[in-house]
């Protein structure tokens, strides 16, 4: 008798956590579930439920929820948000940094349900090496309530040569193809760059020219968003970025500077950005108590 009460224990139990499991990849939680989670609000750094923090993003253009890219709980995070805003009433679009801008029609392809799972993982791949099961729950929510997705990035080989060679190294052709942006580093940018990647002492022109690259990707990902905020300005537009570049002082700094659009930002909390250090020049919501996953 007592075996099979164990047996049924463990029944019940396995069950509840395949429950929620599944819960977390679907984004199913109610607002009333999502309650659970805690955010620090920096400007006063109080703890708040996501009520308080939804309430707040409704009134904004943009919303940026970073990411670490190999983190479930964090791309789980980024579809809460989205199922928030949309549940609110919202007209929804989602920017990412894993697309490039110039497949976005193949991204409207998909939202439209013109391309099958097996016909969009090739497309997937060539844009983003992170395994598809990570984002697959954004990318089928997306196309079953026709949100539209925007590519925000640049050609790495770009990213790449400036990283190695600098800004300067790029040829009048290949900066035809770029956004009209700037690549100006200054001393707060690279003390950003340290603290953002956790490394302090990096200076010389290797770090010179990294922090050029970051400051071209972070200025074309925030120029592609503004031109879909300007043809659509109905929509709340929630940005998906590693948190180098979600942090405020990388897209939505050069957001700030080039539109008088108002946003968010939410970082999850991680060894680098953490409850004892954040700053209000780093996020508005550190989202507390998302559990890492050790990658080998």
């Amino acid at each position: 008798m007592m075996k099979r009460s164990c047996s049924l224990l463990v029944g019940i139990l396995i069950f509840g956590l395949c429950l929620y499991f599944a819960e977390q990849r679907t984004g199913a939680h109610t607002l009333e579930q999502m309650e659970t989670q805690k955010f620090i609000r920096v400007s006063d750094r109080t703890v708040v439920p996501f009520s308080k923090v939804l309430k707040d993003i409704k009134e904004v253009s943009m919303v940026f929820v970073g990411e670490l890219h190999d983190q479930e709980t964090h791309h789980w995070a980024q579809l809460e948000v989205i199922t928030a805003l949309k549940n609110s009433g919202k007209k929804v679009a989602i920017g990412i940094e894993m697309f490039r801008a110039e497949d976005q029609k193949k991204l409207d392809l998909w939202v439209q349900g013109d391309l099958s799972p097996e016909e969009f993982h090739p497309i997937y791949y060539d844009n983003w090496k992170a395994p598809w099961n990570l984002y697959s729950p954004i990318f089928l929510f997306a196309q079953e309530e026709k949100i539209p997705i925007v590519g925000l990035n640049i050609p790495n080989k770009i990213v790449n040569q400036v990283a190695r060679r600098g800004f300067s190294s790029l040829t009048p052709d290949q900066i035809k193809g770029l956004p009209p942006i700037s690549c100006n580093v200054d001393e707060v940018y690279k003390d950003f760059i340290r603290r953002a990647l956790g490394i302090p002492e990096k200076k010389g022109m290797d770090f010179q020219y990294f922090c050029e690259a970051q400051l071209v990707w972070d200025s074309s990902m925030a120029w592609h968003a503004l031109q879909f905020m300007e043809t659509h300005p109905d929509h709340t537009l929630v940005v998906m970025a590693g948190t180098g570049h979600s942090w405020k002082r990388a897209i939505p700094e050069q957001v700030r500077r080039n539109s008088d659009l108002t946003y968010r930002v939410i970082l999850p909390e991680e060894p680098t950005l953490h409850r004892t250090n954040v700053q209000s020049e780093d996020t508005d919501y550190l989202w507390l108590g998302l559990p890492l996953q050790k990658i080998p």
